[in-house]
């Protein structure tokens, strides 16, 4: 190839990535701009591309609800959510890739499987075991059922992380008298930890996102910023505008803090690709 194919081929492949990226965007985009709109401006048909920016939305939505509360609750059940599966699931992982059975990939398949079931089937146990263990409406009840359902993928994670940890490390620990624990805490933990730093913030994005469990099992004391964005939808419609600045308080933080950690996302997603 030619250097002036090349330099088209780059050229051409940048423009593509940016072409995806804004249409991936645009929508985030629109949602931030129809928060700063008057009511008016954002239902107004077509849209507005110029309009007169408004603090009115967020002033409405801050006087019709607590941010800071259901912000507290989002962040206390993720981060629960996420120390208590990655507790359960690097042991498990471990296991699964120093020790492996002929059942373990069986085992890991059907972890994964529980994924593919859509979470109104299990509603009303849930709902039930919930009521009758008293966690309706508690951060702890959203936390466990957040952990359970995140917990598969973080062990196939893990497990795949593992899998490209040298063994002979391992066994180097092991001649040198270093116990189970300090196996995995000393010599596989830091050898892993991108992969381990890229799996809890996905986990914490997957909790922060979370709606149908949060809409279903909490309602006002322990309802998370998912709750918070349905409640600006009413029987007279939906307001667009309150309904936007409450989207944009809520994904703002996880947007920010995905942002800034994401070199370590990528570099934890890549881990063991290049030897």
């Amino acid at each position: 190839m030619t250097g002036s194919k090349r330099k088209f081929a780059r050229i051409a492949i940048g423009t593509i990535g940016w072409v995806v990226a804004l249409w991936i965007f645009f929508p985030i985009l629109w949602m931030v701009l129809t928060g700063f709109k008057s009511e008016m401006d954002a239902i107004s048909t077509p849209p507005h591309l110029f309009f007169t920016p408004t603090l009115e939305s967020y002033h409405e939505v801050f006087a019709q609800a607590d941010y800071w509360h259901f912000t507290f609750n989002t962040v206390l059940m993720s981060v629960f959510a996420t120390g208590g599966a990655l507790a359960l699931a690097v042991p498990a992982a471990y296991a699964m890739a120093f020790y492996p059975t002929r059942r373990t990939r069986t085992t890991l398949l059907w972890m994964l499987s529980t994924r593919m079931l859509p979470p109104v089937g299990v509603l009303v146990p849930v709902y039930l075991i919930a009521r009758s263990t008293h966690l309706l409406d508690t951060t702890l009840g959203l936390g466990i059922i957040n952990l359970l359902t995140n917990l598969p993928i973080i062990v196939w994670m893990l497990y795949t992380f593992f899998k490209e940890v040298p063994v002979p490390i391992l066994e180097a620990g092991r001649m040198d008298g270093a116990s189970r624990w300090q196996e995995i805490t000393v010599v596989l933990l830091p050898l892993a930890l991108p992969g381990i730093a890229s799996t809890a913030l996905l986990s914490l994005i997957l909790c922060w996102n979370e709606a149908f469990w949060a809409l279903n099992l909490t309602s006002s004391r322990a309802a998370p910023l998912a709750a918070f964005i349905a409640s600006f939808s009413s029987p007279e419609g939906l307001f667009f505008g309150k309904l936007s600045a409450a989207s944009t308080l809520a994904v703002a933080p996880i947007l920010l803090f995905g942002w800034f950690s994401q070199k370590q996302l990528v570099r934890g997603l890549t881990f063991g690709a290049v030897k």
